[in-house]
């Protein structure tokens, strides 16, 4: 086996199912206290962005800042990067705030292009109706872009404030919103002197993080199901590398992989209906198969005395991507499942994996190594360009936003491990701190149907 990159994938603590069995686990770095919550600040945004005005809604009650719909909405455009988003002082406007009322020269004079505002009304028995209208400034008139109502309970408050932002970042660049969806992580702690393991599922911008799974011995590479509502992942509760796949609503998991030696890097096919991971029952290193959940039944698709490992589907389920060093290095090689045909991706640097393709197809994503330092690129696969979004140096597990707009990452700055997130051309920057923890393996949520409002 190629030394340097397990201890390259030891050091950067990758979802390498080779390392854990080679190398102790005490070679992994990682401290902490307590949990801690997480607070998206923006790190880089765009230079034109969009300005837009969220008027606090009307209300005849006070809500906590978790369930305040205007500042949710005013915080999620201004950490997208797009948006020059500020919450206007009710004190300079007329009340009740209405269509009416919006004066084009008074927001036109605080260079406003857009306007939000609403109003929340209590129906008792702890249900609200909210109300929310956009309106267009910018040529001088007022044109009303949405206008919408809504009929939810108070805890769907954050929820449905993350659905508003989604529709006003959608109607006014074109590009689905993401605020909606949710993300999964490893979280890692240190209590009583030893490490504490939690998968966590949590909200796009880190809030209402919950445990799925809590353990002592590491959890690893989760992966989401595309209709939201299982992960599978990783887990060394017996020692030995095993893959669960766990209901999220429920809590119910079951154990599909438990072959003798490495099982690892699980990915789900676009129906669910199959896993890819990486196993190693039949040879030295592992390679790469395919498992038929619904009947566990396993097709080996790679060969040879190669490490295949990190497996992901093309949204159209004909292609897998999987990090390879048959090439002498670990490099990004291409599957077509029709045809078993293998062909490499990346040329640029000694070291590229952990990829997955954009939503739409067009590109990948990767840790690249250049010079020693670790960032994470983006490679369009009509020229082969492989261009860097990140570069602190110590970057890790790069996951697409499902409107393929952002990636989600693991980043190292300090001394402890974060949340990251960029933009794909790299102009918009975005963490997520976790002063008391480490964060290993984050993975972003596919769009899925959840009904949270009545």
């Amino acid at each position: 086996m190629n030394g340097l990159y397990l201890k390259k994938c030891l050091a950067m603590k990758k979802v390498s199912f080779i390392v854990l069995s080679v190398w102790s686990f005490g070679g992994l770095v990682m401290s902490s206290n307590a949990f801690a919550a997480l607070n998206l600040e923006l790190t880089q945004g765009v230079t034109n962005q969009l300005p837009i005005a969220i008027v606090p809604f009307e209300s005849k009650e006070v809500f906590t800042s978790e369930n305040d719909v205007s500042r949710v909405i005013e915080s999620d455009l201004s950490h997208s990067g797009q948006f020059k988003a500020l919450l206007a002082k009710t004190q300079r406007l007329p009340q009740p705030y209405t269509s009416e009322k919006v004066s084009v020269a008074y927001w036109r004079a605080h260079h406003v292009d857009d306007v939000v505002w609403g109003k929340i009304i209590a129906l008792g028995q702890g249900q609200y109706r909210v109300q929310m209208s956009l309106v267009n400034v910018a040529q001088g008139r007022k044109q009303v872009l949405v206008q919408r109502e809504f009929t939810v309970k108070y805890p769907q408050l954050r929820a449905l404030a993350h659905h508003l932002s989604d529709m006003v970042y959608e109607k006014l660049t074109g590009v689905k919103g993401v605020f909606s969806t949710r993300i999964a992580y490893v979280l890692v702690t240190r209590q009583n002197n030893h490490r504490v393991y939690s998968l966590q599922v949590a909200d796009m911008d880190g809030h209402n993080a919950k445990p799925l799974l809590t353990s002592t011995q590491p959890i690893m590479s989760p992966a989401w199901s595309h209709d939201g509502k299982r992960i599978a992942y990783v887990s060394f509760e017996n020692i030995m590398p095993r893959i669960y796949i766990q209901t999220i609503a429920t809590g119910q998991r079951q154990c599909v992989s438990g072959y003798p030696g490495i099982n690892g890097a699980p990915a789900w096919s676009p129906d669910d209906k199959t896993l890819a991971l990486a196993l190693s029952k039949n040879s030295a290193t592992p390679k790469i198969y395919l498992m038929d959940l619904a009947n566990k039944d396993l097709r080996q698709l790679t060969f040879g005395f190669s490490i295949d490992t990190e497996p992901t589907w093309s949204k159209n389920g004909r292609f897998l991507l999987f990090t390879s060093d048959r090439g002498g290095g670990p490099q990004i090689y291409k599957m077509n499942l029709h045809n078993n045909r293998i062909q490499r991706v990346t040329f640029e640097g000694s070291y590229n994996a952990s990829a997955s393709f954009s939503p739409n197809g067009k590109m990948i994503v990767v840790l690249n190594r250049e010079q020693g330092m670790y960032n994470i690129a983006v490679q369009n696969l009509d020229d082969d360009v492989l261009f860097s979004i990140t570069h602190s140096g110590f970057d890790a597990s790069p996951s697409f936003a499902p409107n393929g707009q952002l990636v989600l990452f693991e980043s190292k700055p300090g001394e402890h491990s974060l949340l990251g997130m960029a933009s794909i051309d790299g102009r918009i920057s975005c963490r997520l701190p976790t002063p008391a923890g480490d964060v290993q393996d984050p993975v972003w949520s596919p769009f899925f149907q959840v009904n949270y409002f009545i």
